[in-house]
């Protein structure tokens, strides 16, 4: 993997980039989809390639469960499998710490997780996550870390981010394929002192690029830029930062100013399952009946396919019969939506005008 900075922000921390991988470029700042299972819910990854994402986030644990990475590993890794030909990231299976397992099953040594499927124990540890993620061949993959709850003590976290350090120095040592980009996470919850000494330390392991974990867990927004603010300065300048599990248009936004590069969430796939969509117009809850008779497009100004071929009021009506159909084109919809807005961002970098986008999506997506 190489970075570049192409671009920077006169008025703030943002820069534009490229990041080289063994799958082509990536143009930065870039969103990442979810396709934790190796599949972004609802959509063909043709239909998603069309709408101009470039890269989709997977996830180690969900893979492991089901197909296996042994698997996926014989199909020729996970490009192969999921025949994407663009960049993929898989995370470590740290976040399902946080969201899956018992506390008293959390040790220095690792984790014992219980099985999505059946309930079975799936002991994982740093070395198991990055041999699955070896396997599984993505570009970029995460170092196995520990997410700490929201609200946490600071002595928790403390406890919680000595131990990802331990697990960094541990994902490193296992890590032995050297076509992959493997990331350190910063952890230490909203205390700018554990975040300050997290990412010291994790810099001081040394890696090709930095994630920032434990963001988005329930925090105020204040705090959770309180903690970006207290890493970046102490990461190497020149690497591409990940602030993962953030989505919302303005916290991204905000977020690039600061310096993060990449992105992933399930916001824009989530809501559209839901009936939220994001236009440059404002945001649209298709499930309203003020659509039933609306035969306008979603949006005059995009190209997806749910706006350039049918109306909100067809759109409606197949959301409300819970078709398929539905959830496949308002899902297409939202992810343009955040494909242009990352172009957009990557456009008004270099010209100063990252201002005036912020302004205005604060104004369609709180309208």
């Amino acid at each position: 993997m190489d970075f570049e900075v192409v671009a920077r922000d006169q008025n703030s921390s943002a820069r534009a980039g490229r990041l080289v991988t063994a799958h082509g470029v990536l143009e930065t700042p870039a969103f990442m989809p979810c396709a934790s299972r190796g599949v972004v819910k609802a959509c063909s990854l043709e239909d998603v390639a069309v709408v101009g994402v470039q890269s989709v986030m997977s996830n180690a644990f969900h893979l492991l469960v089901r197909p296996g990475a042994e698997t996926i590993q014989r199909a020729g890794g996970l490009h192969e499998f999921m025949n994407w030909p663009g960049v993929i990231a898989t995370d470590s299976g740290g976040f399902q710490v946080f969201s899956l397992a018992d506390a008293k099953n959390i040790t220095d040594e690792g984790v014992i997780l219980p099985s999505p499927l059946d309930g079975h124990e799936i002991r994982l540890t740093p070395e198991a996550s990055v041999q699955v993620q070896n396997q599984l061949g993505a570009d970029i993959i995460m170092a196995f870390d520990e997410c700490t709850s929201y609200p946490c003590s600071h002595e928790d976290a403390a406890r919680s981010m000595a131990r990802t350090l331990r697990w960094a120095e541990r994902s490193k040592a296992a890590h032995n394929n050297s076509a992959q980009a493997l990331f350190g996470i910063v952890q230490g919850s909203v205390y700018p002192d554990l975040r300050t000494q997290s990412a010291r330390a994790t810099a001081e392991i040394g890696f090709p690029g930095y994630a920032i974990g434990g963001v988005s867990v329930g925090e105020t927004e204040q705090e959770m830029f309180a903690a970006v603010a207290a890493v970046l300065p102490e990461l190497p300048e020149a690497v591409p930062k990940h602030l993962l599990g953030v989505g919302i248009p303005m916290q991204m936004i905000e977020a690039v100013a600061h310096g993060i590069d990449l992105f992933d969430c399930v916001i824009p796939t989530r809501n559209a399952r839901h009936g939220l969509l994001y236009t440059w117009e404002g945001t649209i809850r298709i499930n309203n009946a003020r659509y039933r008779d609306d035969f306008r497009p979603l949006s005059e100004q995009c190209d997806c396919p749910a706006c350039t071929r049918y109306s909100r009021a067809y759109l409606h009506h197949l959301f409300r019969l819970e078709e398929a159909a539905a959830w496949r084109l308002l899902t297409l919809h939202n992810l343009r939506f955040f494909a242009q807005l990352m172009k957009q961002i990557r456009e008004m970098i270099p010209t100063g005008d990252l201002d005036q986008l912020r302004t205005r999506v604060v104004s369609i997506t709180t309208s």
